[in-house]
């Protein structure tokens, strides 16, 4: 971290040592840094705070003394101390000790980030503090349950991307101004009140030192180069077009440069010129019209990147254009089930990422993202998306036009399931006939219609509302309707 000696004055300003700030003149036992590490950790995320600091140099007054403990000399044993504080520390205890001079006078100082994924222990042991006392966790049942709370809610929006930044050096990372367009809000005039906003929207955060930071959301929604941004430059979509219905053969490959809300509209139109068209004849003339729906290849795309699993690292959301299809993939698994995608309201683990992705318009509505594609899909009279979870990743498949006796059984259940869904969505029942108007299968051929549906049903994907009914005027639901 730049700008020690300011983050010193900044800490001693405050009135009284804090859960996350404790003041030492001469700390020297490494028991007792390991079990602050420890604490103030915990307290940090318990508190929601990035960082928490140990100060050696400033006594219980908050002036400056200087110290005579130098931690880069200091060992346990034979081991230097720094070494054997990682070993009797969690691996997931982050830290870093920096020295100083601040009127000839020496400053240590210990700067601990916030607990991640799990609570920190020393000698598995966890600590935190309360108040300005440093105690073992398990005493304190109600801010273990607490914490542990915070830990699972922690996001990787809120991380740090890019830190210590001047105010306009920051500003000059991201492409702030098309915040203020795609949220609808006037631009100030000012640099200050440009950040205010950008801080307030997470996008942004104010250091302890009083520089800058730029969080994880920022820069992969605004950054004007990903590339910046050494946690998320994997982040990037990669687009990869093929000559055929196999990988053997790329024609093109491009890495989207930008972060997601500035390379939006720009992806997407790269992303529809490589897409194939379809001539069709209105009145006396002839117009291309797309082989896939955009408004359904619009949110799959918003989809892929809302809900990926920002977390892992080194892959981020691709697209690949095949002759007969196109196939979405994203990090992660889903948080629903894949069949309940219609029914059930969305679950994102980037929730701060949806909600401004939502009110800028990138995506639709909450709970009809999913709907739309699947009704755009059957307009287009397209086989339902199939969807594919694997082990860390969810590929999503939209083929194009198939005839439908050419369409594999289990595609023409899925789109049957797919189609009651939807039904139900809207009020209404699937049958015979609205299934034969979604595959576009003349009146002679319903007895195939007829067969796929028993088939639907043996799969256990749709069952009759009314068994009763005559088959003539048999409606069919989704299994959990």
């Amino acid at each position: 971290m730049k700008n020690l000696t300011a983050l010193v004055h900044e800490l001693i300003k405050r009135p009284k040592e804090t859960e996350w700030i404790e003041f030492k003149e001469n700390l020297a036992d490494p028991g007792e840094i390991g079990e602050y590490i420890c604490a103030l950790s915990n307290a940090a995320t318990y508190h929601d705070r990035s960082q928490a600091y140990l100060v050696w140099g400033v006594n219980d007054l908050h002036e400056i003394v200087g110290t005579s403990f130098d931690f880069s000399i200091a060992k346990v044993g034979n081991e230097e101390l720094e070494n054997w504080l990682r070993q009797m520390l969690s691996e997931n205890a982050n830290f870093s000790f920096h020295g100083i001079e601040i009127d000839n006078k020496r400053i240590n100082m210990l700067i601990i980030y916030s607990a991640i994924h799990q609570t920190v222990k020393f000698k598995n042991v966890d600590y935190i503090r309360v108040g300005s006392y440093k105690k073992k966790l398990k005493d304190y049942p109600a801010m273990e349950a607490q914490l542990w709370h915070k830990i699972n809610m922690a996001r990787f929006e809120r991380l740090l991307a890019k830190q210590d930044l001047q105010l306009l050096e920051a500003l000059n990372f991201l492409d702030y101004s098309l915040y203020f367009e795609l949220t609808e809000i006037v631009m100030p005039g000012n640099a200050d009140e440009i950040m205010h906003y950008l801080v307030q929207e997470k996008l942004a955060a104010k250091q302890d030192n009083g520089l800058y930071a730029i969080t994880n959301l920022g820069a992969i929604l605004f950054a004007k180069r990903i590339s910046s941004f050494e946690g998320i430059n994997r982040k990037s979509v990669r687009v990869i077009q093929y000559k055929g219905t196999d990988r053997i053969s790329a024609i093109r490959e491009n890495v989207g440069g930008k972060g997601y809300a500035s390379g939006f509209v720009g992806l997407l139109s790269f992303i529809e010129g490589l897409l194939p068209t379809r001539e069709e004849i209105e009145g006396a003339f002839r117009k291309d019209v797309p082989v896939y729906p955009p408004i359904a290849m619009r949110e799959l795309l918003a989809n892929a990147l809302i809900h990926q699993d920002l977390s892992i690292s080194g892959a981020g959301p691709t697209v690949e254009i095949f002759s007969n299809r196109i196939e979405i993939t994203n990090p992660g698994t889903p948080l629903i089930d894949v069949q309940r995608f219609i029914d059930n309201p969305p679950r994102s683990r980037n929730e701060d990422l949806a909600a401004l992705m939502r009110r800028m318009n990138m995506c639709e509505e909450r709970g009809s993202g999913w709907d739309k594609v699947a009704l755009y899909c059957e307009i287009y009279q397209l086989p339902a998306p199939k969807i594919d979870v694997y082990n860390d990743s969810t590929r999503v498949t939209v083929f194009a036009h198939i005839p439908f006796n050419q369409i594999p059984l289990q595609d023409k259940k899925w789109s049957s399931y797919m189609h009651a869904c939807l039904k139900q969505a809207s009020g209404g029942q699937m049958t015979n006939t609205s299934l034969r108007e979604r595959f576009g299968v003349v009146d002679k051929n319903k007895a195939a219609i007829s067969r796929l549906i028993a088939s639907s049903i043996e799969e256990g994907l749709i069952k009759k509302l009314d068994p009763n009914t005559a088959p003539r005027y048999m409606c069919y639901v989704p299994f959990w309707a």
